[in-house]
């Protein structure tokens, strides 16, 4: 039986066309392979001939504007979203060029208000241990809460009350206060209003002589005129001024919550003249009550607190929380006069008496 070998046929002829050989694969894939490499051989080629090229200046000058741009990128992403501009933005615009709350900045160490103090809350803290040790803790939770969330606190307040110094916890809030909150004061002053009148028609006689005299303090004010006359300034008493109202300073020593030894502590006759308006501002604390006593009350005359317009009246005191954002005016005619107030601070009648020690004690003028 000999063996010989069939030609293919034609199907098989076709289907050797189909299917390249495994040599011609790799040929070509080589060859692809090859002009790849040649192609990005000549592009960084290119790249740096390009680079060689260029001038110094111009590298330098590219550089530059990279850098510029990563560092723009680096600011814009860590900044806090921007809010609408409101009022309150605007006022703290104007702090920045010397203007706190539409008043110009005292530059004084001793204002508890326009000096920012760095670490004031490490310093109250301090302050609060140093009490602690020579009395107790017992009854200092609420201000030790406080002191060590204060950054919160003051952050996480409505708009409509903003502390700018101290905010204690857990007080009932509200714009205005009955009478009856510090009673025995309110009627000790109601019965001394003439007392207190008459000691002010004597000072305000200097008036008609100067412009501005010896006692009196002019405030920064968007239209008219407002006049201070201070007998306790931030818990300090002014010498010179309470000689020259006896009775109304030995009136102070009568009151049983007044604040007299520390910096929230003040009194004072406010004077309004016509066509005054005071910009809207906050108060330094919660912790107190502002009381005015009215001594001359023209029409057209508003004391507007937390959004709440209320009137004075002779011989009449309004009690309010300076720490809501509040503002006053005068619109009443020239001929009218002035309007005038006695203004003295008064304990939050939430404060216990404990805690009032204390909080003498870490506010105390000059501590």
């Amino acid at each position: 039986m000999v063996w010989v070998p069939l030609s293919p046929t034609s199907s098989d002829r076709r289907a050797s066309l189909r299917t390249p050989s495994t040599t011609t694969m790799s040929l070509e894939w080589l060859m692809d392979w090859s002009w790849s490499l040649d192609g990005l051989r000549d592009f960084i080629a290119t790249g740096i001939q390009s680079f060689r090229d260029c001038d110094a200046t111009a590298l330098v000058a590219v550089a530059c504007l990279l850098v510029l741009f990563v560092w723009y990128c680096y600011h814009v992403g860590r900044e806090q979203p921007r809010a609408y501009a409101t009022v309150n933005a605007l006022m703290q615009s104007a702090e920045a060029n010397g203007v706190q709350n539409g008043f110009v900045y005292c530059h004084s160490p001793e204002c508890v208000r326009c000096s920012h103090h760095d670490g004031l809350n490490q310093k109250l803290y301090h302050n609060l241990q140093e009490y602690a040790k020579r009395y107790s803790w017992s009854g200092m939770g609420r201000i030790h809460k406080g002191i060590r969330e204060q950054g919160r606190y003051l952050n996480s307040r409505p708009s409509i009350q903003k502390p700018e110094v101290f905010f204690l916890p857990d007080l009932p809030t509200t714009p205005y206060f009955s009478r009856d909150a510090q009673k025995h004061d309110v009627e000790l002053l109601e019965r001394n209003f003439q007392t207190i009148l008459c000691e002010f028609e004597t000072l305000y006689k200097a008036f008609s002589n100067c412009s501005l005299p010896q006692g009196w303090k002019m405030n920064s004010t968007p239209s008219g005129e407002w006049f201070t006359f201070y007998l306790v300034n931030q818990g300090m008493c002014v010498p010179r001024n309470c000689r020259r109202c006896p009775r109304t300073y030995r009136l102070l020593g009568s009151l049983r919550t007044c604040i007299g030894n520390n910096v929230f502590g003040n009194a004072c006759i406010s004077v309004l003249s016509p066509g005054t308006v005071i910009a809207e501002h906050y108060g330094p604390t919660n912790i107190r009550i502002r009381c005015h006593l009215g001594l001359k009350t023209p029409s057209n005359c508003e004391l507007v607190v937390g959004g709440e317009p209320q009137c004075w009246a002779e011989g009449r005191c309004l009690l309010f929380d300076d720490s809501f954002l509040h503002t006053a005016f005068h619109e009443g005619a020239p001929e009218e006069g002035p309007r005038v107030v006695f203004m003295v601070d008064l304990w939050h009648p939430n404060v216990a008496a404990a805690e009032r020690q204390a909080l003498d004690f870490i506010f105390a003028p000059g501590r």
